[in-house]
Order: structure tokens, then sequence, then C-alpha cells
């Protein structure tokens, strides 16, 4: 999986708005079950219930689920997790439409989008509670005022990704215009630290452990988004209401498990780090130590699998901003914490 951290970068011809996103998702979702596959089933895996697992794209805001799989907390709970990269958000959440993944984690307002159309869609949990994202330049100096992002030209994901929405929304919140004070160049997801390495862009926004590895090339982190934004439910774990009605037991094994997977992130770092040399061993070593301590420094990880008001709030609170969710669907009616709170009071 960690190929696509070495991609020559070019610009995407997958970006479409959010408002598409239904009608395309069935095609999207036909092809995710393709990609990078993760599958951990040793002895006694023939006991264990298969659970198809997609994730945006592989990077180490997810050291959580790493965490859990690699500590053996999924099989414990009974779960034989098959994880593979969807390559996106939107293409995650499809998968779930279209039933080749029982979950998906990434950007949770997938599952409101769905809701507001009259599809399904529910939140059991959060995965990343900050925006894990970061501003990295070899170029500028560090950035405190975000009106000091005219003139410049930043390189995201394509919208409908976090990143092109944190980027897009910074911008225009500092009174700067898209395309006129500021451009956004969209790359493919994984691709942003190469194409502002290669003279692309002025600064790259970018997630870990491609941030730590632009680092150890000389660039630096010039804008914090996890800082700048706040509490921000930057991942959740999606899921159809029918899979909750045709199998809870599962639901709540998983949640569970990212529960007491989200505790071991933050109480073991030394795990969590022979965790992400493991993901990503195409990087150097202390390349990944630094990617894991800045994770947790900055809090991205989620504490705990429960969602919590103020985390979805800011969420929906950028995305009605930029006209990509209604926000009309309320906090307890899309988010599930039925699992995450049993999660929490067993693991007490």
């Amino acid at each position: 999986m960690t190929d696509r951290l070495r991609h020559s970068f070019t610009p995407t011809n997958n970006s479409f708005s959010r408002r598409r996103f239904l009608t395309t998702s069935a095609a999207v979702a036909g092809g995710v079950g393709a990609s990078s596959l993760i599958g951990w089933s040793g002895a006694g895996a023939a006991t264990l219930k298969t659970v198809r697992f997609s994730e945006a794209v592989h990077n180490l805001g997810y050291i959580n689920l790493y965490v859990g799989m690699h500590g053996g907390i999924f099989k414990k709970n009974g779960l034989d997790m098959q994880v593979s990269a969807a390559g996106g958000d939107t293409q995650t959440f499809a998968a779930v439409l279209g039933g080749s993944a029982d979950f998906a984690i990434g950007d949770a307002t997938m599952a409101q989008i769905s809701r507001e159309n009259g599809g399904p869609g529910v939140v059991v949990g959060t995965v990343v509670q900050r925006a894990h994202y970061f501003g990295v330049s070899k170029t500028l100096q560090p950035i405190t005022d975000p009106k000091d992002f005219k003139g410049l030209k930043i390189v995201t994901s394509p919208e409908p990704n976090t990143n092109y929405s944190v980027a897009k929304r910074l911008l225009e919140k500092a009174g700067l215009k898209v395309g006129v004070d500021a451009t956004i160049v969209p790359v493919n997801p994984g691709t942003e630290i190469a194409a502002m390495l290669a003279g692309q862009a002025d600064i790259a926004i970018a997630y870990q452990p491609s941030v730590a590895a632009a680092e150890a090339q000389g660039a630096k982190v010039v804008f914090d988004f996890s800082s700048y934004i706040g509490p921000f439910c930057n991942t959740g774990i999606m899921v159809l209401p029918s899979t909750i009605q045709k199998d809870p037991e599962m639901v709540q094994a998983l949640v569970t498990s990212f529960e007491e997977a989200s505790r071991k992130t933050y109480a073991d770092p030394a795990f969590s780090k022979e965790v992400a040399r493991q993901e990503f061993p195409d990087l150097p070593g202390e390349v990944v130590d630094k990617a894991i301590d800045a994770e947790l420094k900055y809090l991205i990880p989620a504490q705990s699998v429960v969602t919590k008001q103020d985390q979805w709030k800011n969420l929906m609170d950028m995305q009605v901003y930029l006209g990509n969710a209604k926000g009309t669907v309320p906090f307890d009616q899309i988010i599930d914490n039925s699992f995450a709170e049993k999660a929490v009071a067993s693991l007490k």
C-alpha cells in the first residue's frame, strides 16, 4: 500500500462535486475491491467474522485501525479485518453503498449527503478527531494569519476530499477568492507532497506520513490545520442501517475494537511507532516515528470512538458553509453513539 507514496503526481481526472456523489457511487464502488488489501488471518481465523472494511486513503491518521489490527484487538473481539484503500472519501462510502464493504472510514459528510438525498448512512464512531492536515513548504516561512495565503498556489487532493474542503474554507474565511487571490491545484490523493517538491505549488496540504517524509527532504510545516480548526470529526466510521439491523454484534465488536485501539495508540506510543513502521516499510523508520509523534502531539487520532457534538458541529459548519451539505439531519439521527458508549462502559 505504500507504493502510492512513490507515484508521480498528475492532476486528477476524477474531481466531481459532492452533489454528484450519489449518482456516481454505484459505479465507483464496483472498482474499490481491487485496491491494495491488508489481511491478517492467522490460526483460528475460521472462527472469526470476516469484515470488509474500506479506508479512504492509507495514512497515519488511521493509526488506530492499524494498531487494532497488529495488536490483535479486532481478532480478540472475533473479527477478521479485510481492509482495502479506496482512493478517496467519496469512493470509500461508495463501497458501502455498493455493497463491496461493510464499513468505511473517511469524511463522514458522505453519510450526511446520502441522508439528505433520501439515501442511507449512519456514523457509529470517530477515528480522526482533528483535521489531520499540515501546510508543508520548502520555500515559505510559518504562516500565522490565513490572509498570508494570498498569492500562493496550494496543492491538495481534489474536491470532495477533506483537505480540499479545509483549504477552501480557510481561504474564503480569510476573504480570499479561490482562483483569484490564491490557487488550489488538485492532484491525486497521496501525491500532494510530490507536487509541491516538484515546484507545482508553493505549499501542499497533506497528512502523515507524507509530511514527515517531506520534512526529511528539507520541507517544513508552515501551517497546522488541527489547531486552526479544533475539535473536528475528520474521519468517521460509516455503515448502513441495514448492516446494523442484520448484525449488531459485528458492529459492536468493531466499535469496541476501535475504542480499545484508540486507547492503546496513546498509551503505548512505542507500539504505535512499531505498527506504523510495518505499515510504511518503504519510509525510513525515523521518519515514521516523527510522523507518529506529530499525530499524538496534535491529538489527531481519536482518543475515544465516541463522536462528540462539537466535533460534528465543526465538520457540518464547514460543509454547510461550502455548500457541500445542508446540515438538515440532526446529530442524533445521523450519529449513533450507542455502540461507542457501550464500548466505553465495557472497557472501564
